[in-house]
Parts: C-alpha cells; sequence; structure tokens
C-alpha cells in the first residue's frame, strides 16, 4: 500500500472544498470576497455543523479527521465515496497502470525491481546471477507469457488443460529464464513442477513438427522417469503435433535414428546409458548434431560417484551435440558439489537459482523417526503398521534389488497386495508395475533407490524408508515421493544401532522442516567424511528379510541341491542316450557309403 492508497482509506467520506478548509477559505476571501460574505460564509458553515448533531448525530461522528479540517459529511456524500472506492477497487490494475505511466524512468525501474523482489520473497526465490546476465522477471500467471513472450494461445490453453492453475515458484523464474536463451541451473523441492518449467519453453521454440532429426534431449536417471517426462510432453503438446520419443530398444540390427528414421522425431527422451551406446558406435547409430536444447533431470543423481560416472557420460553427449547454439539447462532438488563445479566449468554466464532452503525436505511430510531394535524388528513393525490400518498407496524403500524381493514374498505370504520393482525384472514387467500402481491395482509397492528420483505417483499417502537412506540427499528424495502438487503425507524411516552414521544429519533435517526429534539424536557424535562418503559407495550387510527359523531355512538349502543333483543326473543321462544315438546314426551312414561304393566299383567291371 503506497501513500495514495493510505490517505485515499484515512479520507474515506471526506469531501474538500472551500467550506470546511480553512486554507482555501482564507485564500479565497482575500483573492474576490468582501468582508459581509465572509461573515455570512462562516456562519453558514457554523449553523450546518449545529443542524447536523440537532439530527442524532453522535458526537463521535462529527470529531473531524485532522483538527486544522473540521468535516461536514452527509449521507448522499458517504454513499457516493463508497460507490467511487468500489469503482476505483474494480479497475486497480488500469489505475496502478496509470500512476506507473506517470512515473519518471528512474522511479518505474524502483517500482518493478521492489515488486520483483517482494515476489522472489513471498515464494523463496534465491537467485544468483552470473557475469553478464540479466535474470528477467518471474511472472505471476501463465497468460504473461502470451504478452511477454509471444506464447502461442493453444501452448497456454494446453498448460491450462494439464491442470496447471498458476505457476510454481521454480515455474515462475525458470519459464522467462529458458525462453529468453539463458543456460539454467535450478533447485527446487520434489513435486514443485520442474518438469512442465523446461517441457513449455522447448515446446514454444520448437514451435511446430519438422523433418530435421531430433532438436531437444532430454536426459533421465530411470527409464521410468523418461515415460513420464514423454507423458507430459504429449499432453502439453496437444494439437502442436510435436513427437516426443523414448528409446526403448538398443539393438545395433533394429534401431537406427540417423539419417532417415530420426526425422519422424522431434523431442528424445532418454536415459545415459542408452544414448551413449548409440552415439559411440561407428559409425554412429544417432544423429544429435541439429540439437537446440539439452536437459538434464535429476542432476544429482547422475553425478553421483559410481561405477559408470555420467560425468564422462555427459561429456561424450555434449560432443555427440555439435550445434554451438545449443542450450543447456540443469534441473535437481538438491544441490551437489560435484554438478555445481561441473556447471561453472562447462556453462559461462548460467542463471542459478533455488526454491526454498537447499537440501531440505517438504515442510508438508509428516516426518517419523523409529527404532526398531535389529533387522528383524523392522518386519514387526512394518506388520504392526499394516495391523493399525494403511491408507494405500504406499512406497516401501530398500537398498537392494535382493532385499526388496526378500521383502516382497514376506508380505505376499502375509497376503498383502504388494509388488516389486527392481532393475532385474524386464522393461515390460516394470511397466506393468507402474501402471498398475497408479491405477491403484498395487496397494504396496517395495522398490530400490533409483525409484526415489523425480517419478511422480499421484497421492502416495505413506513412505517408509525399510532401510536407512545412505545420505541426507537420498532421504529427502526418497520422502519426496509423498507430499506433492501440495498435498500432505507421510514418511516413516526405521532405524538400528548400526545406521548412526547418518541418523544426526537426518534428525537436523526433520527439526529444520518443523518435525520432532529426540534430544539424544541431536546430540550424537558428528560422522566424519570419510564414513559418510563410504556409505554412499558400498551399502552395509544387513541380516536377509525372513521370518522362518534358521534350521528349516538349512532343511530348505537341502531341499534345493537334492533337486539340483538329481536335475543334473537326470540331464547326463539324456546326453548319453543322445550322443549314443548320434554314434549309431554315424556307423549306419558309414556302412551305406561303403556299401555304395562296393556297388560302384561292380558297375565299373
Amino acid at each position: 500500500m503506497d501513500t495514495s492508497d493510505l490517505f485515499r482509506k484515512l479520507t474515506c467520506g471526506a469531501k474538500f472544498s472551500s467550506k470546511n478548509n480553512p486554507s482555501l477559505l482564507k485564500r479565497k476571501r482575500t483573492e474576490s470576497t468582501p468582508k459581509a460574505t465572509e461573515v455570512e460564509s462562516l456562519a453558514e458553515v457554523k449553523l450546518e455543523i449545529k443542524e447536523e448533531e440537532e439530527e442524532g448525530a453522535s458526537v463521535a461522528d462529527s470529531v473531524p479527521l485532522f483538527s486544522h479540517s473540521p468535516l461536514v459529511l452527509s449521507e448522499d456524500d458517504i454513499k457516493e465515496e463508497i460507490k467511487s472506492e468500489d469503482d476505483e477497487e474494480f479497475t486497480g490494475d488500469d489505475s496502478e497502470r496509470k500512476r506507473v505511466r506517470l512515473m519518471s524512468p528512474e522511479k518505474r525501474e524502483r517500482y518493478r525491481q521492489f515488486k520483483v523482489n517482494r515476489l522472489r520473497n513471498l515464494h523463496q526465490i534465491k537467485v544468483k546471477k552470473g557475469a553478464k546476465v540479466t535474470i528477467p522477471d518471474p511472472i505471476e500467471q501463465f497468460r504473461e507469457l502470451a504478452e511477454k513472450y509471444n506464447v502461442s494461445n493453444q501452448l497456454i490453453k494446453n498448460i491450462e488443460d494439464c491442470g496447471y492453475k498458476a505457476p510454481t515458484p521454480v515455474q515462475m523464474q525458470a519459464i522467462p529464464v529458458l525462453l529468453e536463451g539463458h543456460p539454467l541451473h535450478a533447485c527446487a523441492p520434489t513435486g514443485s513442477g520442474k518438469t512442465a518449467a523446461f517441457l513449455i519453453p522447448i515446446i514454444h521454440h520448437l514451435k511446430k513438427p519438422m523433418k530435421c532429426g531430433f532438436r531437444a534431449l532430454v536426459v533421465c536417471p530411470t527409464r521410468e522417469l523418461a515415460k513420464q517426462t514423454q507423458r507430459e510432453a504429449l499432453r502439453l503438446c496437444e494439437e502442436i503435433n510435436l513427437r516426443t520419443h523414448v528409446i526403448t530398444k538398443v539393438d545395433e540390427t533394429t534401431t537406427d535414428y540417423g539419417l532417415e528414421s530420426r526425422k519422424h522425431y522431434d523431442i528424445l527422451v532418454t536415459t545415459p546409458n542408452r544414448i551413449c551406446f548409440l552415439a559411440n558406435r561407428e559409425p554412429p547409430l544417432i544423429d544429435l548434431s541439429n540439437i537446440q536444447y539439452v536437459v538434464v533431470d535429476e542432476a544429482d543423481k547422475l553425478f553421483e560417484e559410481s561405477k559408470n560416472s555420467f560425468r564422462d557420460q555427459l561429456d561424450s553427449i555434449m560432443n555427440a551435440c555439435t550445434n554451438p547454439c545449443k542450450m543447456v539447462a540443469f534441473f535437481s532438488a538438491t544441490i551437489t558439489k560435484e554438478v555445481t563445479a561441473w556447471a561453472s566449468e562447462n556453462m559461462s554466464n548460467r542463471v542459478r537459482f533455488s526454491v526454498g532452503v537447499a537440501n531440505m525436505a517438504v515442510d508438508l511430510v509428516e516426518q517419523e523417526l523409529l527404532f526398531v531394535g535389529s533387522e528383524s524388528g523392522k518386519l514387526l513393525a512394518f506388520r504392526e503398521m499394516v495391523h493399525k490400518g494403511l491408507t494405500p498407496p504406499v512406497l516401501v524403500f530398500v537398498q537392494s534389488k535382493d532385499r526388496a524381493q526378500q521383502l516382497f514374498t514376506e508380505l505376499i505370504y502375509d497376503g498383502l497386495n504388494a509388488d516389486v520393482i527392481h532393475a532385474d525384472r524386464n522393461q515390460r514387467e516394470r511397466d506393468n508395475v507402474v501402471r498398475s500402481f497408479r491405477e491403484g491395482k498395487i496397494w504396496i509397492l517395495i522398490c530400490t533407490e533409483l525409484m526415489s528420483r523425480g517419478i511422480d505417483f499421484k497421492g502416495v499417502n505413506l513412505v517408509v524408508n525399510y532401510d536407512f537412506p545412505p545420505s541426507t540427499i537420498s532421504y529427502v528424495h526418497r520422502i519426496g515421493r509423498t507430499g506433492r502438487a501440495g498435498r500432505r503425507g507421510k514418511a516413516v524411516t526405521y532405524f538400528t544401532k548400526d545406521d548412526t552414521v547418518n541418523l544426526r544429519s537426518i534428525a537436523q533435517l526433520i527439526k529444520q522442516s518443523g518435525g520432532t526429534v529426540p534430544e539424544y539424536m541431536l546430540k550424537l557424535r558428528k560422522s566424519s567424511k570419510r564414513e559418510r562418503k563410504k556409505l554412499e559407495q558400498k551399502a552395509p550387510k544387513r541380516a536377509a528379510i525372513r521370518t522362518l527359523p534358521a534350521f528349516e531355512m538349512q532343511e530348505r538349502a537341502k531341499k534345493r541341491k537334492l533337486i539340483a543333483k538329481s536335475k543334473a543326473k537326470k540331464k547326463l543321462g539324456e546326453d548319453r542316450v543322445h550322443n549314443g544315438h548320434s554314434h549309431s546314426h554315424n556307423g549306419q551312414g558309414k556302412n551305406h557309403t561303403q556299401k555304395k561304393a562296393k556297388k560302384g566299383k561292380l558297375v565299373k567291371q
């Protein structure tokens, strides 16, 4: 509220004229009015005040707002002022535009910067700019894109049809930055709309399908996230007809995204391993020379230290994208040193911004740390939770594929509607599991660490960290599968006496997010950097998830060995019989040829 609005509120109903303003009255009297007339006018003013008091007005109503300006208000004046105020509120934007137009250029620029800073502070958008970069102002409505950047009405309509009523904080700032063609490194919480933040500018710049190959590349850590991004792109491209493709097979003999087949697609969404396999063949099986946009989604996961480091893969992808005018954008929910270092070396004059507190959990998620004693206590705690009642859908995270399969066997034995997804299952099985979980046919989905990145399951009510997360970043991503798009959720994390390396840091994170944790957790010894790094690289050894006693497990192992031996003996006998038949057939063949040879000799003789 500026000074003019404050003055208008304070003087609501006031009507300034020469009759009730002494200064104007004095000026008028000295200029043109004779003294006799002045006395009469003063008498009239006094007479009016007396008449108002006689009509029954209270003393409080007749007290002037300012000591130097006694006010005389009639009922008609008050009604007229209220009506004019309502009209002014109805056309508030027009009046604001008029005031801005009347400002000087310097004042207009200060006013604009004030509004931008207020909007960023309101949504916790923290911007860090590079050298020689003018950061565009954030948008408040999607309709502004049509006015400022000439975004087509069809794309605006598709955005609204997808359910985006107003831009989220990351979309407010990221969309204008990408529309103006600046390299970007954005960090925003899980479920904040990062996918639409980079798809909308890509669709706007590509405009329509063209037969010149891939023009935009989106790199995702998992195939499930790639397919999810493709679905969102298809919704936003409705009636624009841009073609989005996900690489599902990398067979050299059947797959070729080169000179001919590449013309059928515009946007490519894939994982780094698949595109590197195709790009590194001789000759290359994919052509990326026309790429204009390179977007790396969940960049922090792809830059984690592992056997196949993505940093080397990203270099080969960038070398394959030979277009000198390509624009690079990184999106992630957490900030890591590896991503920041690579971006500072390879993305000059980039725009960096984050939403909220970096590497912080979503405050919409109710978080709980539960001590379960030992590994066997985890299964008991989960069964007790089921006994009390669960509201599906539920996501359960474990540290490895073997443990996921073991827990799945136990839950199936309990009669729960559960399924498992991990890398050992083929792509068709994984797609069926994800689709069934989205449709509500599966209530409990057991998964590994990869499913914690970017996958958007609508309405997940509970996340259970069955195995303790290897890092705080992993914890933030795991619990980010719930509490998305403004919905509330819950996350329960089991821990034992062996999980104290990251317990203190995660407890601090929960407290900073508004949760409650015991004081002893905050007073634990701070783990060393070496311990944390070792835990991130290699998961700790844990006891198998089972409820059968040890002797019964031994009996089952013996039975499996006996069955394997009997199968081996049976196969060996079949092989011997088969070899005997082959020898007999070979002998018969030799005799037959010898008879033919003898017969031929007799004919010649």
